[in-house]
């Protein structure tokens, strides 16, 4: 039997062409761990599928990959889904994987996380960039469908409750692939032309799917830059969409968007009147009180007889002198007689007062007053004053029964000089 030789190409050709007529290899699913995940500049994915026992190459053509509404990363638990077959050229199997879905999460909650933390981390939720809405504003943008029961409702509400401001509506798909650049362009555009004061954009509910147009970062970056406050208004109360932490206020629904963007003209109506009514009731309060108090100045004294005022300050003047006189005049009394007593009894104190009742007051020759016979002696100079004038003498003897004082050592003796000589 003669033997087949096959060339490599045909080998690889014949591999493919059987795993190829393999129903089982035509459409499977595959759980795994992404890993040397890479993006060529041809738009193809090429990864690798791994778990704890072994790896599979795959690859994701371009028009596949266009379809992703996530971003795969490395590490990333996911189900794919395709069909293995050999490349000829290398001959290596692989798997062409025609959908990619994060395993425990559907992609587009995935794709909704991973949009949030990039804008965040961009800081386009910042409540520093937030801008305050107008509290009465002019003009409000719709930016919205048309057909949609969302912005009659708002219309209708806006009619109700503030009619004097004037309703744009800019309408756009809110559902779609075209949805996103509609919508943003929307935006842009009110701003470009500045068409209102305040921008509401939404829709009505529905699915994850249906609300993504606001979950694109397209839109998220279009509410960011608006110069124009922005509400965001997608769905109800549970829906949360990243239009809503990017927007200057978000509203649980479209009618709770227009009841937040505009006040109640009923209930401002309301507010104006009881204003004016405060107001009438505190001017009137206070012009009673101007005519009661112009009533009780007409009835002052000072405003029946003009003269009367400098008279009463002239009455005034005249008694301030009379008692500035009397209390100048006591005090002058009183410093004349506290003179006059301190002079007597300066004067009662005087030696001269003494001496003119017939005393005479004597003195050493070094100015001493002389208290006792025994602090002199016989040939001492003292000086004797009297009432009228006085004289200077020498001691001629010690009186009668005083002993001489004792002499300091080295004290010369004084000659006695002849008596009389020194008579005053």
């Amino acid at each position: 039997m003669e033997q087949t030789v096959f060339s490599v190409s045909e080998v690889n050709r014949l591999i493919k062409s059987l795993l190829d007529k393999e129903p089982a290899l035509r459409r499977l699913f595959v759980r795994g761990e992404l890993s040397n995940y890479k993006v060529y500049p041809s738009g193809h994915h090429y990864f690798t599928l791994k778990d704890p026992e072994g790896a599979l190459r795959c690859v994701m053509f371009a028009r596949d990959a266009a379809n992703l509404r996530f971003r795969p990363e490395n590490g990333m638990k996911v189900v794919l889904s395709g069909r293995v077959s050999v490349f000829p050229r290398d001959g290596a199997y692989q798997l062409y994987c025609e959908t990619l879905t994060p395993e425990g999460a559907g992609d587009l909650a995935v794709a909704f996380e991973q949009l949030k933390a990039k804008l965040h981390a961009e800081g386009l939720f910042d409540p520093a960039h937030k801008k305050p809405l107008p509290p009465y504003p002019q003009r409000i943008a719709i930016v919205t469908s048309s057909a949609g029961a969302a912005v009659h409702d708002m219309i209708r509400i806006l009619r109700r409750r503030y009619p004097i401001a004037k309703v744009l509506l800019l309408p756009v798909r809110v559902q779609g692939a075209e949805a996103p650049p509609e919508i943003a362009g929307a935006i842009r555009y009110a701003n470009r032309w500045n068409v209102a004061d305040v921008i509401i954009t939404g829709r009505g509910g529905g699915s994850m799917e249906d609300l993504w147009a606001f979950n694109d970062e397209r839109v998220a970056r279009a509410i960011y830059e608006s110069r124009i406050p922005v509400i965001s208004a997608v769905g109800h109360e549970p829906d949360v969409t990243v239009s809503d932490f990017v927007a200057d206020a978000r509203a649980s629904t479209p009618s709770n968007a227009a009841e937040i963007v505009a006040p109640d003209a009923a209930e401002l109506r309301r507010w104006l009147q009881d204003n004016a009514a405060r107001m009438s009731r505190a001017e009137a309060s206070r012009l009673r009180h101007m005519r009661a108090r112009l009533g009780q100045l007409a009835e002052k004294r000072v405003l029946q007889d003009q003269l009367a005022f400098v008279q009463d300050k002239r009455m005034l003047l005249l008694h301030l002198q009379q008692r500035l006189g009397d209390l100048a005049s006591g005090m002058l009394t009183r410093r004349r007689a506290r003179f006059g007593a301190l002079a007597a009894a300066l004067d009662a104190m005087s030696p001269l007062k003494v001496l003119g009742r017939g005393y005479a007051m004597a003195q050493d020759a070094s100015g001493r007053i002389l208290r006792r016979g025994a602090d002199v002696s016989p040939g001492d100079r003292v000086t004797v004053t009297l009432g009228e004038g006085g004289f200077r003498a020498v001691v001629d003897a010690p009186p009668d029964g005083a002993e001489p004082p004792k002499r300091r050592r080295g004290r010369p003796r004084k000659n006695p000089a002849p008596q009389g000589a020194d008579g005053g």
